[in-house]
């Protein structure tokens, strides 16, 4: 009977070990959460470019936005597990929704088959120059003297800029005012420079200009190393709140039961195209650092992302609206 089960688990195997071989022979399709011109769209089109150079395979971007990123979560993990179909995983989808959201179409740690890491991005700690804080340190003072006074903006209801704020909020024992926004940084940005709001943890590309003009106050990044814009300002956790890392990241996924040398071998082929300079430019024009890893730390990246804010979410009773 052992070796009737052996020979089983052997017939069923070569069909996905052939295919692996192979791999790829047909188009490929790389499903992103957000619309064109959006930032996954921004990581995901150089991969795709390097792909079909490598390959000789046209790998396509398939813009399926909506749900937060759930429309093309649920897309990908319903679909064949071959490696033909693949997402720009993101924060959002892959991390936080599932916290966030009453019904997730799809089960966000079993559905997907983690490939690769490929870029992170931070966001800007800024204030309005009439705010008396010139550093973190002043901020949390200031905080804690107006318990509840001071106001940040943010893009929505469970977007990053909100969970920034939240984790900062709960790492310096402060309590401050959300304010959300129906739109992307520009629109808080907005109402920042006219003091409406005291301050917002801010997207990098739209906060620049500002910052320069001095329009804006930069009093810290969000990510665990400085950024190569103002290497001379620093990290959240270096100036007051050790620990602190608010990152949004992108990776590249497929569905669940992908064959392993399919995964490897896109893992590979991804790796070396992060390395390439034209890859890194385009993702720094964006304010992404292209960043690479193994499947299995990717995977281990996912799901402490995925405690991480599930943990917050329910202390701070943050709901999607």
């Amino acid at each position: 009977m052992r070796l009737a089960f052996l020979a089983g688990a052997l017939i069923a195997y070569v069909p996905f070990a052939a295919q692996a071989a192979g791999y790829p022979e047909r188009p490929i399709r790389i499903v992103t959460p957000f619309p064109a011109g959006s930032v996954t769209d921004l990581v995901a089109r150089p991969l795709a470019a390097k792909l079909t150079d490598a390959w000789g395979i046209n790998v396509i971007v398939d813009n399926r936005p909506g749900a937060g990123g759930n429309v093309a979560g649920d897309i990908v993990a319903k679909s064949a597990p071959d490696g033909y179909t693949l997402m720009i995983g993101s924060t959002g989808p892959n991390a936080v929704n599932v916290s966030l959201m009453k019904t997730m179409p799809y089960d966000t740690l079993r559905a997907f088959a983690p490939i690769s890491l490929v870029a992170t991005t931070y966001l800007m700690l800024v204030v309005h120059p009439g705010t008396p804080a010139k550093s973190v340190g002043d901020l949390i003072a200031l905080a804690k003297a107006r318990p509840g006074q001071l106001t940040y903006g943010s893009s929505g209801n469970g977007a990053t800029p909100h969970l920034a704020g939240e984790l900062f909020s709960s790492m310096a024992g402060v309590r401050m005012i959300h304010v959300p926004y129906k739109g992307g940084s520009p629109a808080y940005t907005i109402d920042l420079i006219s003091g409406r709001i005291d301050l917002a943890f801010a997207s990098i590309l739209p906060s620049i200009p500002h910052i320069k003009s001095g329009k804006l106050r930069l009093l810290a990044v969000s990510g665990t190393k400085r950024g190569s814009e103002f290497p001379d300002v620093p990290t959240i956790s270096e100036s007051g709140v050790p620990g602190y890392d608010m990152r949004s990241w992108y990776g590249v996924l497929a569905s669940a039961g992908t064959p392993q040398p399919t995964i490897a071998k896109l893992n590979t082929e991804l790796g070396r195209a992060l390395a390439q300079p034209d890859v890194r430019s385009q993702y720094a024009s964006g304010g992404l650092v292209a960043t690479s890893s193994t499947p299995a730390a990717f995977d281990q990246f996912i799901r402490a992302e995925h405690e991480k804010w599930a943990k917050l979410i329910k202390s701070a009773g943050i709901e999607a609206h």
